[in-house]
């Protein structure tokens, strides 16, 4: 038999050509692995998108259609963008003028509940279909009340999109 058979030759002149489209789809394979687990998802404002951002607590408010209460004061004011937005805010109030300011913030809401758990003191939800007004970039809105003391309240505010 000799070493360099009909059936030897053939193969050799074939396996290159069927090597190369797997080669050429195992390097895309890997590049597109590589490129899903890269670090380079920053946003054009150079944070990473998903981390939050500390915003203006008037932008936070204005994005739910809300003002800071004249009696209250702001703080811990966050915006995280990705597929959706969302803007949160920390108030400190007096208690007694929690439920007048959401009152006059959304008067077409349902009534805020009451109620420990998750609630806290008070809770309002609010979208579109049930009261959110229309200059809200908002999509929905919740607002959670924990009485700190007998005079101050302890407000989180969120604003977001779906």
């Amino acid at each position: 038999m000799q070493a360099g058979g009909r059936g030897h030759t053939r193969w050799g002149i074939v396996l290159p050509f069927l090597a190369l489209p797997v080669v050429a789809l195992g390097v895309l394979i890997i590049g597109l692995f590589l490129w899903a687990w890269s670090d380079d998802d920053e946003a054009r404002d150079g944070t990473r998108q998903g981390a939050a951002a500390t915003v203006p607590c008037t932008e936070a408010l204005a994005f739910g259609a809300a003002e800071r209460p004249a009696t209250a004061r702001a703080h811990g004011c966050t915006v995280q963008r990705g597929i959706d937005t969302s803007y949160a805010a920390v108030l400190r109030m007096p208690r007694e003028d929690v439920r007048g300011w959401l009152r006059e913030t959304y008067p077409n809401a349902p009534k805020p509940r009451t109620g420990g758990g998750v609630c806290g003191a008070l809770c309002l939800d609010v979208t579109h279909e049930d009261g959110l007004p229309g200059t809200a970039e908002a999509h929905v809105v919740q607002v959670r009340v924990e009485y700190e003391n007998a005079e101050t309240a302890l407000v989180r505010f969120s604003a977001f999109t779906m």
